[in-house]
């Protein structure tokens, strides 16, 4: 089972996304004779990493207490095409009615988490950590980094309320990195200041600065480890993030580099959900 703690809000989430879908009442649903009970069970037509079943059990919970749940996998489990993850019991009406909302949920966070797995399994060996960014789903971001944490990455900063990343355009309004960096410490805040970065002079500006993190953007394999270079040589080096155009064939160069982190908006913006299939057999 995955020890990774569920985002406090999933309630909320498995809430609005009921009311999207069920709105004032499923009328399909209402066909079934109201004493008719059923068992089905859910697999996958796909390997991936299983993320999402709190969802899962969060959906039915909300909708009709009598179904029952039962799961063949744990969460964060690797699993492979024709696999039983769950089977599923209780009243019919209650099972149609949850199907799309809950396997929506589960498909979703297990192409993210299945996509975070296949970059940090490229890290493997190394001290470099795989991180996720803001490109997520509008919405869903808790539970997508909730996903990119089963699949084996790390969380960037949740908002824009928890980390401080100065960029171009905030450089260009404070007038210089120094400016941006002195005006993130005199704020009180106790957060990490990053810059991004894309050159090398501008990485030794963020050094002089007294930044916490620069994020080099779009750099070569070639400038990257200039800047590692340049970052380990400085009275105090920086953390250093990698960012932009990286792709399984490239991350593991990019993270032997000697970088701390590379970022990649592709596991959250670019999920693929998988492909589930969930199987019913009436019980009059």
């Amino acid at each position: 089972m995955s020890s990774v703690p569920v985002p406090a809000d999933l309630p909320r989430h498995v809430r609005r996304a009921l009311e999207e879908d069920v709105g004032g009442g499923d009328l399909t649903a209402a066909l079934i004779p109201a004493g008719t009970d059923g068992w089905a069970a859910v697999i996958t037509r796909e390997s991936a990493i299983l993320c999402g079943a709190p969802y899962v059990d969060g959906t039915f919970a909300q909708l009709d207490p009598k179904v029952r749940i039962h799961w063949k996998v744990p969460e964060g489990a690797a699993v492979e095409a024709n696999q039983t993850l769950f089977e599923i019991q209780g009243p019919a009406r209650s099972l149609l009615t949850g199907e799309r909302t809950a396997l929506n949920f589960l498909q979703l966070l297990s192409g993210t988490a299945t996509a975070a797995h296949a970059y940090a399994e490229r890290l493997k060996g190394t001290a470099c950590r795989l991180l996720d960014t803001r490109k997520t789903l509008p919405g869903l971001r808790t539970a997508q980094k909730y996903a990119v944490r089963v699949g084996g990455g790390h969380n960037h900063r949740m908002g824009l309320f928890d980390g401080i990343l100065i960029k171009e355009n905030h450089i260009m309004a404070a007038g210089s990195v120094a400016r941006a960096v002195a005006a993130a410490r005199s704020s009180g805040t106790k957060v990490p200041v990053e810059v991004e970065v894309e050159s090398l002079e501008e990485l030794e500006q963020a050094i002089a600065a007294g930044a916490d993190i620069a994020l080099l953007d779009d750099f070569s394999l070639e400038d990257m480890a200039e800047a590692v270079s340049v970052n380990r040589r400085a009275p105090h080096p920086l953390k250093l993030e990698a960012s932009g155009g990286v792709t399984l064939d490239t991350i593991r160069a990019i993270a032997d580099t000697g970088v701390d982190y590379v970022s990649v908006g592709s596991i959250t913006k670019h999920v693929r959900a998988i492909d589930l299939s969930m199987r019913f057999d009436w019980q009059p």
